[in-house]
C-alpha cells in the first residue's frame, strides 16, 4: 500500500451537516469512492442510498447514533443500530451520554455503551463510542470512559461529533475537536484492542500526518478532498479529476 493509500484508508469522509441535500450526500459518497477512503459517515436515513452508490467498492458504509447529542435512551439508541445495520450500515458511531458522564453514572454509561456494542457486534458491525471531549472539562472522564470502552470490547474511541459547541466568555459558540492532548490521552488509556478515531477541526495534511503520530487509526473530516489532493502532491498518487461538485460541501 502506498503512503497516499495509506492515508485515504484513515479517512471517514464525514456526510453529516443538518444542511446537506440528498444531491449533496451523492456527491459526497462519490467522492469517497474516487479516493478509496475507509468509509462514509452518513446520515441515518440516507444509509441503503450510500449502501447502493458504494457497492463494489471497498467504502464501507457507517452511520450515527444518538447524534449529535447524545440524549437519546437506551432503548432509542439500540434501536436505531438495528435500523441503521438492517439497512447495510457496518460501522456506528454512537455519542455517548454525555450528562450521564459528567453526572459520573457510570453504572448507566457502561449500560448504554454495553448494549449498544451487543447489538453492533450482532450483525457483524463495529462501534466507535463518542465522548464529545469539549464537554468534558477534566481529562478523568474521559480517561473512565476509555476504561469502559475497553472492558467493554468497543472498536475505537472517538474524540467528538465536530458539532460540540461551547460558548465562550464572548458569548460565541465554537469547538476545538480532535486536540493533540485528547488524541495521546485516549491512545495512552485505551486497551491496544481499542482504536482511536480523531474527528473535528483537522481540515489539512498536515493535521491528519499529527494525530496519525499520536496513535489515531481514523479520522473523521469533511475536508477530505483538500487532504488527499495535497498527500497527491506531497507523496505520489492517482492521477485524475476528483468528481464535479455542485459547491463547498457543509461539514466539520
Amino acid at each position: 500500500m502506498t503512503e497516499f493509500q495509506a492515508l485515504a484508508k484513515m479517512i471517514d469522509h464525514s456526510l453529516l451537516h443538518p444542511t446537506m441535500t440528498d444531491a449533496q450526500l451523492r456527491e459526497g459518497c462519490a467522492l469517497a469512492r474516487h479516493y478509496d477512503v475507509a468509509s462514509v459517515c452518513i446520515k441515518p436515513y440516507a444509509v441503503k442510498m450510500a449502501v447502493e452508490l458504494l457497492a463494489g467498492s471497498d467504502v464501507l458504509v457507517g452511520t450515527v447514533i444518538g447524534f449529535p447529542h447524545g440524549n437519546s435512551s437506551i432503548d432509542i439508541k439500540v434501536a436505531e443500530t438495528e435500523a441503521a445495520c438492517a439497512d447495510g450500515a457496518v460501522e456506528i458511531d454512537m455519542v455517548v451520554n454525555v450528562g450521564k458522564v459528567l453526572s459520573e453514572d457510570w453504572d448507566y454509561v457502561t449500560a448504554e455503551i454495553k448494549s449498544v456494542v451487543e447489538v453492533t457486534h450482532a450483525h457483524g458491525a463495529i462501534l466507535k463510542v463518542i465522548f464529545e471531549n469539549d464537554f468534558l472539562p477534566e481529562d478523568t472522564y474521559k480517561i473512565r470512559l476509555c476504561e469502559i470502552c475497553s472492558d467493554l470490547g468497543v472498536d475505537f474511541v472517538k474524540t467528538s461529533t465536530g458539532y460540540g459547541f461551547v460558548k465562550g466568555a464572548d458569548g460565541k459558540y465554537s469547538y476545538q475537536g480532535a486536540t493533540e492532548h485528547d488524541v495521546a490521552l485516549m491512545r495512552k488509556h485505551s486497551a491496544p484492542s481499542v482504536q482511536v478515531k480523531a474527528a473535528g477541526g483537522v481540515r489539512d495534511l498536515d493535521g491528519l500526518l499529527r494525530v496519525r503520530e499520536l496513535g489515531a487509526t481514523r479520522l473523521g473530516a469533511s475536508a477530505t478532498q483538500a487532504i488527499l489532493e495535497a498527500a497527491r502532491e506531497r507523496f505520489g498518487g492517482p492521477e485524475g479529476p476528483a468528481p464535479e461538485t455542485s459547491g463547498d460541501t457543509p461539514g466539520y
